[in-house]
């Protein structure tokens, strides 16, 4: 294993995988990479992460940790005497992980709809995602965060990684769903905000080409689309990592 006792099961594809990816980076941590089938979960994934059986889990030493947002945090309090993730201030704290749950609850969700739709309902979903870009412009614009490079200060902090870990599939969404999610005009802070984030040198490190992004993003809509005009029920399985509209990566049931 990698000097720091630490191995890390994920998948390619997963913005979620990309976070605890970018947060061992910042922080200077050698971690080994373990790259997971989640058509044939390997017996060591089962075995860490029982309950929800989904990627990534971080093992430390002998310990796992399971759901990426709680990784980052787990990751910043055990080193913390590298650069902080986590603002030192309560209050501020507390704004952080509530916009975190907003990412993972509100625009992933409609982010999920408007890739696996088509149609009124893609519509509609595409209006949600804008309703929620808002907002985030407004935190830039007014709230806490406001006049910042990043919602971290000068620096990546926490709620950049979790947020800038899945943007970037906002203009491959575009072009394969063929819809228009992000707009200089109507989002000139979070833009901004979005091209520093791609910009860091550890960011490029773990986003994935944009040409098998895309190649991966065609075969998914495509393979979601025929389901769904077969009246099957699309769910969130192997190859709809980036729809899920669940904190962490998963599969379908075993």
């Amino acid at each position: 294993m990698a000097s720091n006792g630490l191995k890390l099961y994920g998948s390619w594809a997963s913005p979620y995988t990309h976070r605890v990816q970018l947060a061992l980076k910042l922080k200077g941590l050698e971690f080994e990479y373990v790259e997971e089938d989640l058509t044939n979960k390997s017996p060591s994934l089962l075995l860490h992460n029982p309950i929800y059986k989904k990627v990534p889990v971080l093992l430390h030493g002998e310990r796992p940790i399971a759901e990426s947002v709680i990784i980052l945090q787990y990751i910043d309090e055990v080193w913390n005497d590298n650069s902080t993730l986590m603002p030192s201030d309560p209050y501020e704290r507390s704004l952080v992980r509530f916009w975190c749950h907003f990412i993972d609850d509100k625009l992933s969700s409609a982010l999920g709809t408007v890739f696996r739709s088509a149609g009124e309902e893609q519509k509609a979903a595409v209006i949600e995602v804008h309703d929620n870009l808002k907002l985030l412009e407004g935190e830039l614009h007014e709230g806490v965060f406001k006049e910042r490079r990043f919602f971290g200060g000068e620096r990546i902090g926490l709620l950049d990684i979790v947020l800038g870990c899945g943007s970037y599939w906002l203009s491959v969404f575009e072009k394969v769903a063929e819809v228009k999610l992000i707009d200089s005009e109507m989002f000139p802070l979070f833009c901004s905000w979005l091209k520093d984030f791609e910009e860091q040198p550890e960011v490029k490190e773990i986003i994935p080409a944009a040409d098998k992004l895309l190649e991966y993003a065609h075969g998914v809509r495509q393979m979601m689309l025929s389901l769904s005009s077969a009246g099957a029920e699309v769910t969130p399985t192997a190859t709809t990592t980036t729809t899920n509209t669940n904190s962490d990566d998963n599969t379908s049931k075993d």
